[in-house]
């Protein structure tokens, strides 16, 4: 329902260029909730239909979450992400490795068989910045002020759920919606 269990964005704006309808994630690894969403993000990926794409976008609301924002830039340009996204909230959330510095989260990566030299260049270079401070716009254009959020299309995002299941329920819906036109 508008208005409860997600919002309408006051200026739309998509994240990705392709034209597929898209399903973005925003999230952190600095956030416990992300964590334990995400098994059910997972599941929500597999029952998305062809012609929509799921995207990943970190939030840095803070100083404490911008190492992590800088983790998934590096991951992604290093093109370790697919291994790396959900054993990172598992060493976190589930083996409860001290991970929330920059060194820890380089350590991390290092231990995945990633050179820890080439992780902090990635994660510390200028273009890590400029992706972060773009993503962070869209971030506040959606008007997203906690994580998980997920935003269908640039129209839509996520707001008062009860779980992940009605979260996964309701953003399919809004999926299917975009893909079939109607929009509304």
């Amino acid at each position: 329902q508008e208005g409860t269990q997600y919002q309408k964005v006051d200026t739309p704006q998509r994240a990705g260029k392709d034209g597929k309808v898209e399903v973005v994630e925003v999230f952190s690894y600095g956030c416990p909730h992300c964590g334990h969403y995400e098994a059910a993000a997972e599941d929500l990926q597999k029952q998305l239909p062809p012609g929509v794409v799921f995207r990943l976008i970190p939030a840095a609301f803070n100083i404490a979450w911008e190492p992590f924002a800088r983790a998934f830039y590096a991951a992604r340009e290093l093109g370790v992400l697919k291994q790396t996204h959900a054993a990172l909230f598992k060493a976190k959330y589930v083996d409860n490795y001290p991970i929330n510095t920059m060194d820890e989260i380089a350590d991390f990566y290092a231990r995945n068989g990633v050179d820890k030299a080439k992780f902090l260049a990635a994660a510390n270079s200028a273009q890590t910045t400029q992706a972060m401070q773009a993503d962070m716009k869209l971030i506040q254009g959606w008007g997203v002020d906690a994580t998980p959020t997920l935003v269908v299309n640039g129209k839509y995002r996520s707001d008062k759920v009860k779980d992940y299941n009605e979260l996964n329920a309701m953003t399919l819906w809004l999926a299917k919606r975009e893909l079939a036109g109607s929009g509304h």
